[in-house]
């Protein structure tokens, strides 16, 4: 969520940066809630110290034996009680309506993101690895049904299109793959594992961003909750209404979870394979740091995201995205893309994106700074570390065989009971 204080000094900028995210000017429809809110405060506020001087008032005038002048005091105090109390209901009408319209604002993107409409208009930063296409590659789904591993057919008895039933060493490849990507992080990266709730309440929804602008993209479970679509609405809501330590951020978090999504608007995209789920496995990162460190540790951040892909020894590229392109909370966001030869071409992996106090306002998550009164809100950053799903992906069609065997990453064999070699089910 946007500084109401900030727009309000600079509106210009504002409607800068929505035009950049493609996006209409707000400013105007922002001021006038806020000059009618502040107007309304500015009666009120005079109407609550009216009412106390009256009602120090009637004591005077009794004392002083003018019962006349008590009673008109008394109807006056009664009369401004009535108007403060209906005042109160109107002040919470105002905040509300304010507090909705800048909710559903997109975070302002830092100065050295690239201007772009969409896709297109993002920029390639590094490439690592051979982008190649390899005789008679296939893609994943073609490779997962012939070895009798990969089900859809069954998944869409059991649950409709978009899910999948993996079985045998394509299951324990996607296990391994989680397994590998939480090591590394914790053991080499400095993250700390958590094991977070799958179901959350309306307020972590509202604080990550995705209520109340993108409800439609979430499966609501019950009245009360709703299946995350990413571990970073766990992760990040942990500090949530917390007034933290200076000196102990930042904290990293890494999870592996599920995540459920309901892929609204991606009608006959990705149809066919594993690509867009509504269920898929994720390990996430997420980083929460003071004002001053955020930018750095979206760079090391990435680089940690990277690594599993440069361990598992898969060609891909990072992207910092356009203005068009970027989530709702990020200031910046760098897309890692795998290489995928069935498809021969560069698919995302992974997105890291840096959100400066954006979320940290919309959870009421502040630190203070060691000898400092002042507690300001934290920066957040969140990353996939990577997609468990799009990583097994990647493996199977970088990896695969002449012979329709899939051979095991030498970095996941450990976990892979020594396993080289996935091989089709035996009759």
């Amino acid at each position: 969520m946007l500084d109401i204080k900030w727009i309000r000094e600079n509106p210009q900028a504002l409607d800068e940066a929505l035009r950049k995210r493609g996006a209409n000017p707000e400013s105007q429809k922002l001021l006038e809630l806020d000059e009618a809110r502040r107007q309304h405060l500015t009666k009120l506020q005079e109407a609550q110290e009216r009412r106390n001087a009256a009602s120090k008032e009637i004591g005077k005038a009794m004392a002083s034996g003018d019962k006349a002048l008590a009673e008109t005091l008394k109807a006056e105090v009664a009369e401004l009680k009535g108007f403060v109390q209906e005042g109160e209901a109107e002040e919470r009408r105002h905040d509300a309506a304010l507090r909705d319209a800048l909710a559903r604002l997109p975070n302002i993107p830092l100065d050295d993101v690239p201007e772009g409409a969409d896709e297109s208009g993002n920029v390639e930063i590094r490439k690592v690895g051979e982008a190649g296409r390899k005789n008679s590659a296939r893609e994943h789904f073609e490779i997962g049904e012939a070895l009798g591993l990969m089900d859809f057919e069954r998944a869409a008895k059991l649950s409709g299109s978009r899910f999948t039933v993996l079985s045998g060493g394509l299951a324990r490849l996607e296990r391994a793959l989680g397994q590998f990507m939480l090591d590394l992080h914790t053991t080499e990266h400095g993250y700390t594992e958590v094991q977070p709730p799958l179901l959350v309440r309306d307020d972590a929804m509202f604080g990550t961003g995705q209520l109340p602008k993108f409800a439609e993209d979430l499966f609501r479970a019950g009245d009360d909750h709703w299946l995350i679509p990413t571990a970073e609405v766990s992760l990040t809501n942990l500090v949530r209404e917390e007034i933290l330590d200076g000196e102990k951020l930042p904290l990293r978090f890494t999870a592996l979870t599920p995540c459920f999504r309901s892929e609204a608007g991606s009608a006959g995209r990705d149809t066919r394979g594993m690509l867009r789920q509504h269920q898929f496995y994720k390990v996430e990162l997420v980083s929460i740091t003071d004002a001053e460190s955020s930018i750095a540790e979206h760079e090391r951040m990435t680089e940690c995201a990277e690594a599993v892909l440069k361990k598992l020894d898969l060609p891909f590229r990072t992207m910092v995205l356009c203005t068009g392109d970027m989530g709702f909370g990020a200031r910046k966001t760098y897309d890692l893309e795998v290489w995928l030869p069935g498809q021969n071409a560069y698919r995302e992996i992974s997105s890291c994106s840096v959100c400066g106090d954006f979320q940290g306002r919309r959870m009421n998550a502040r630190y203070r700074a060691g000898g400092d009164k002042q507690t300001h809100f934290v920066h957040t950053l969140n990353g996939s570390g990577t997609a468990v799903g799009r990583a097994l992906i990647a493996v199977m069609e970088n990896y695969q065989n002449e012979d329709g065997s899939v051979t095991v990453p030498d970095v996941l064999r450990p976990y892979m009971g020594g396993l080289e070699k996935i091989e089709a089910v035996k009759d």
